[in-house]
């Protein structure tokens, strides 16, 4: 059975950082291609970083590009956050994706598995 296991959420003043951890079972974690997600009630999910299954490829959207890296070993993902910003706050998911050619990163439906997510709140 495949499980995904998001951590490390907080509440953090803007300006602030943090670092997520994902966590996946069932699987061989160190073959999958892996991304962050991130929704606010009420709106779309968002991708916001990727990184492939050896590490060697990374790709984030422009809303996080020069403060989030995302990086990865053979025990978890990781989500390093700097320079926090209000705007941030949402429930953070980590998922299986697919990096395309053009730089496309979006989620592997063929491994539709998520966790509980986990809730980062920024203040101003």
């Amino acid at each position: 059975q495949v499980q995904v296991e998001e951590s490390g959420g907080a509440s953090v003043q803007a300006g602030g950082s943090l670092r997520l951890s994902c966590k996946a079972s069932g699987v061989t974690f160190e073959s999958e291609t892996l991304g962050w997600f991130r929704q606010v009630s009420g709106k779309e999910r968002e991708t916001i970083a990727c990184i492939t299954w050896n590490g060697r490829s990374t790709w984030f959207a422009d809303s996080i590009k020069g403060r989030f890296t995302i990086s990865r070993d053979n025990a978890a993902m990781y989500l390093e956050m700097n320079d926090l910003k209000p705007e941030d706050t949402a429930m953070y998911y980590c998922s299986f994706v697919k990096i395309y050619r053009g730089g496309v990163c979006s989620p592997d439906h063929a491994m539709d598995y998520w966790g509980k997510g986990t809730q980062v709140t920024i203040s101003s």
